[in-house]
């Protein structure tokens, strides 16, 4: 099996420890966040340089689509100061929970990393890997609990943006994704596996418009591809309808909104229920979109406010609240800079629920969110990794952490959600 890398040598490239496309055997020892596999090279002139070091085992080697248990041949790109980057030639020694990959072009485009993992390894590696930045970027140690599964492992994803370039006389034109490990090479991808039938379906048709007119083009575009009740739309303007449970929601098809619409029943209701089990009476949603968490807590509250900097997004709030007769939610468009200005909520008695994006929370809203001082925060986030890296704030702050809940929105890559939840203590 092999996954041969497409990065061409650099100009200026560092041969230290290794020269370009040295060829190495090495064990994968485990499995990085960005879902590469680690392994690590003993070389005595560095553990030498090292040996004060008691962490020092050898040279690291980051490995894509290589598995931990594996004994592999790899082909090394590339030398940072710390570690290597190397292209994987052959697994010699497979995995047990190594899977054929279900797309032809696993491997080549960057799209999925985990296709070759069985699935219940793929959910156990997850939250390993939660556990770990626990550790190591907060400094705490609890328990984190087995990820909720998709209830589809493929055919889930309800959007998708395949991207083309300005087409070139006699040569193809790809629509696709960007290769494997490069920054703007796109791979030709007819049909991605992890996308829902109906949105395949329509792409076809789509990729066959484009090529047809690409004589027009004299720029690269973006094509947008989204599902919302059954119906596909390739319109950024047109406003479509997502049911979760018994909630519809009107939203822009450029509008954020969650793409594995299957897991968000189960995904909402934990935040609320998360919220709810704090004993507050009021909620605010700080960051609240079109009203996906606010709606869906709403039945288990008194009150609830929603807070979000788009004031397009506020008014398909204020609409998704009255569609589907909530009459306890409000929203309002806060500034950055003053979000929680004129929220008459007593602190003591209120649940905040957080959903920033993949940055995390910037400096000023951290501050005014402990400066208001809730009971409770339940902080959901798509990257683990700057959510630890807040959560040092909000334990500095006094808040305890209670739970944390990763979710697999996104099976077949490395990409999860995590819900943590911390109370005042």
């Amino acid at each position: 099996m092999y996954f041969v890398g497409f990065v061409a040598k650099p100009k200026k490239f560092n041969d230290q420890p290794f020269a370009y496309h040295a060829e190495l055997e090495l064990e994968i020892a485990t499995l990085t966040n960005l879902g590469s596999g680690l392994g690590r090279v003993r070389l005595p002139e560095i553990e030498n340089r090292d040996s004060k070091n008691e962490n020092s085992t050898g040279w690291v080697v980051m490995v894509p689509f290589a598995l931990p248990g594996e004994r592999v041949r790899v082909r090394v790109f590339r030398n940072h100061k710390n570690f290597s980057e190397a292209d994987l030639l052959k697994v010699l020694a497979p995995s047990p929970d190594r899977v054929a990959a279900r797309c032809p072009l696993f491997g080549r485009c960057g799209g999925c990393q985990y296709q070759h993992l069985a699935y219940a390894a793929q959910l156990a590696w997850k939250q390993r890997q939660v556990a770990e930045l626990l550790l190591h970027m907060a400094g705490v140690e609890f328990p984190v609990a087995s990820v909720m599964p998709s209830p589809r492992e493929f055919g889930y994803r309800s959007k998708i943006t395949p991207h083309f370039n300005p087409p070139r006389e006699g040569l193809p034109m790809p629509i696709g994704f960007l290769r494997q490990g490069t920054r703007f090479d796109l791979l030709d991808v007819p049909d991605c596996p992890i996308a829902t039938p109906a949105i395949n379906e329509r792409l076809t048709a789509v990729r066959a418009e484009v090529l047809a007119r690409r004589a027009s083009y004299t720029h690269g575009a973006t094509l947008l591809l989204r599902e919302a009740d059954g119906a596909v739309t390739t319109d950024y303007e047109a406003i479509i309808t997502e049911s979760v449970g018994a909630l519809k929601l009107r939203f822009r098809a450029r509008d954020f909104f969650q793409n594995n619409p299957f897991i968000l029943p189960a995904f909402t209701g934990y935040v609320r229920d998360q919220a709810a089990a704090s004993g507050a009476r009021l909620l605010v949603d700080a960051y609240c979109g079109s009203g996906l968490f606010a709606l869906a807590a709403a039945p288990a509250f008194d009150r609830v406010a929603g807070v979000e900097i788009s004031e397009s997004s506020i008014a398909f709030a204020r609409e998704n609240a009255a569609a589907n007769g909530i009459a306890n939610a409000t929203f309002q468009a806060g500034d950055a800079a003053a979000i929680f200005a004129g929220l008459d909520f007593v602190a003591a008695d209120t649940a905040v629920i957080i959903d920033p994006p993949r940055k995390g929370c910037d400096a000023g809203f951290l501050a005014q969110l402990l400066a208001f001082g809730p009971r409770a925060v339940v902080y959901v986030s798509c990257d683990p990794a700057t959510q630890m890296r807040d959560l040092k704030g909000f334990l500095a702050a006094g808040y305890a952490l209670t739970a944390v809940q990763p979710f697999d929105l996104f099976p077949q890559t490395r990409h999860l959600e995590c819900v943590i939840t911390l109370r005042r203590s």
